[in-house]
């Protein structure tokens, strides 16, 4: 029975006005106590103890265990700016894509450093200086495989393989996709580095159940054919930042995940494969915690102490 604890006060959402997006709620949803798991000692319990011991912090947490019922949720209905998160559902809407034929993963798409801002359509560029995956843009002007594009857009987070991608599947499309997989709270409304967009307060937004939602599809094979499902879970695997959940869990522990970060802001959503027992997804987001090593030493916590519960409980039964 899930577990679940109501938001401390309503979240701002941001309106997408976007053709294809309908408005988004005014505040998040507050949902009831659905079981008494935040007892001393509880899962829940201990979570809030740990994420207690940083002063302001906004943290949100799904988990679902993919082996029984149980299921755990802390605010996970609020939103939270994506992030690189945004990048998963871009990545399955690109492979149903690829499923129905409309592309192909092999095609070399011209690279350009030039994108439509989502207000008016004027031009800006990506600084490559705030970009994780800088190597791309010598490639500027050639072509590059629309596989290594979504490889590079996953592994290395590579803002400008994003917005290539973005502009190849439409933004509109991820938005269908997300909701058609129970993910609606997880909005696409642009690429990456749209200042204009940003200014105006239109930004890619989550919650923690949605992208729960997304990556449960992933592993369950419902996101896409079984082949792309599968290819999801690789490249995920592949991830090259692990400095958050897969950092939580005994060190050789498979982790299909993606992270996310801006200014205060950091998030990871994982596939978790413990040995000995079936797996989990957990999806940590986390705001208003300016230092990144404060977050991320939060996020390992929450991840271990999510690890020992799930583990614990499968080894009796």
């Amino acid at each position: 029975m899930p577990t679940t604890i109501p938001p401390a006060a309503a979240v701002a959402v941001v309106l997408a006005l976007l053709a294809g997006c309908g408005p988004a709620p005014a505040a998040a949803p507050t949902p009831t106590l659905a079981s008494p798991s935040g007892a001393d000692g509880s899962p829940t319990a201990r979570l809030a103890a740990r994420i207690a011991a940083v002063p302001g912090a906004r943290v949100a947490v799904a988990y679902r265990d993919l082996g029984g019922p149980e299921s755990l949720f802390m605010l996970a209905d609020s939103a939270f700016h994506a992030a690189s998160t945004m990048k998963v559902p871009v990545m399955v809407e690109l492979f149903r894509q690829a499923d129905a034929g409309r592309l192909s993963l092999d095609a070399e798409l011209p690279l350009r450093n030039a994108f439509a801002s989502i207000v008016d359509g004027s031009t800006y560029a990506l600084d490559p200086g705030d970009d994780s995956d800088s190597s791309l843009y010598a490639r500027v002007g050639g072509t590059v495989p629309v596989r290594e594009l979504l490889e590079r857009m996953i592994t290395r987070s590579s803002n400008l393989a994003t917005n290539a991608v973005i502009e190849l599947v439409d933004a509109a499309a991820v938005r269908r996709t997300s909701a058609a997989l129970g993910a609606a709270d997880m909005r696409v409304l642009r690429g990456v580095e749209d200042g204009k967009a940003y200014a105006a307060g239109l930004n890619n937004t989550t919650t923690a159940r949605a992208l729960a939602a997304l990556m449960v599809a992933i592993e369950q094979g419902r996101a896409a054919s079984p082949a792309a499902t599968a290819a999801m879970r690789d490249i995920l695997l592949r991830q090259e930042f692990n400095d958050e959940i897969p950092a939580g869990v005994p060190p050789g522990t498979p982790v299909a995940h993606k992270t996310g970060s801006i200014t205060a802001t950091r998030h990871d959503a994982a596939i978790v494969y413990p040995r000995g027992a079936p797996p989990y997804v957990l999806v940590v987001l986390t705001g208003a915690i300016p230092d990144p090593a404060v977050a991320r030493g939060l996020m390992r916590d929450l991840s271990r102490l999510v690890y020992e519960d799930h583990a614990r409980r499968h080894a009796r039964r």
